[in-house]
């Protein structure tokens, strides 16, 4: 990991950004706050930030709102953390570009250890070989550029629908477990993400790059397969 990563904790509670800060300055990270929407916007447009953890209902800018801008513009991890249980809030979160999602009241250092997972894919990413690229029939990745695509026309995807699809191209044909995704694209502490989350991923990569492309082995987990 780099030095110093920045991280932007956007919530109209003081009180979740105080104890969010509490703990993750503890983890050598420089904690940027923001209180609405567009607050957050701007500290974005005037610092490198490297992470955000942002709620869902707040005045001015809500997330959603908020992650729609940030994915026109920039693309780093984004984790939810919000008192919106059901599951479909949660699923349009991850649509819109979200990395993960923590439902409210959460335990804070289960918000620690999501954000290690994602920074440790930021440092991981930054030490790949440059140049590297995977093809897989119609598809190419660009692993420097971070860039996928399919029938050569640029696909956007967030950074865990990379890593996934890196997994998957580095071994087409290869079935993957829940559990070896979820170490692909969260990092070690891979036992913290839901069964929820991983199948909105898999079903967002199926619309960017084809329904057929990735195919669920009941009982086993996720394959690439060929070109039909």
């Amino acid at each position: 990991m780099k030095t110093k990563y920045k991280v932007l904790i956007v919530d109209d509670e003081k009180d979740i950004i105080k104890v969010l800060s509490l703990f993750l300055e503890k983890e050598e990270i420089d904690i940027y706050e923001a209180y609405d929407g567009e607050m957050a916007y701007r500290l974005l447009q005037n610092y490198e930030i490297d992470l955000i953890i942002a709620d869902i209902m707040m005045p001015r800018m809500n997330g959603y709102e908020l992650i729609k801008k940030v994915r026109k513009e920039k693309d780093i991890p984004i984790i939810i953390v919000s008192a919106k249980v059901q599951l479909d809030e949660r699923i349009l979160g991850l649509d819109l570009g979200a990395d993960d999602y923590i439902v409210k009241p959460f335990e804070p250092l289960e918000v620690v250890a999501r954000v290690r997972a994602q920074l440790r894919r930021i440092n991981k990413s930054e030490q790949k070989e440059k140049y590297e690229s995977l093809k897989y029939g119609n598809m190419e990745l660009d692993i420097e550029k971070c860039i996928l695509y399919v029938d050569e026309n640029t696909v956007d995807v967030t950074k865990t629908e990379l890593a996934i699809m890196e997994a998957l191209m580095r071994r087409p044909g290869k079935v993957f477990t829940k559990e070896e995704l979820y170490e692909c694209a969260w990092g070690d502490d891979s036992y913290i993400v839901d069964d929820n989350t991983i199948r909105v991923t898999i079903s967002r990569l199926r619309e960017k790059i084809g329904e057929r492309r990735i195919k669920t082995i009941r009982g086993l987990g996720y394959r690439l397969e060929k070109n039909e």
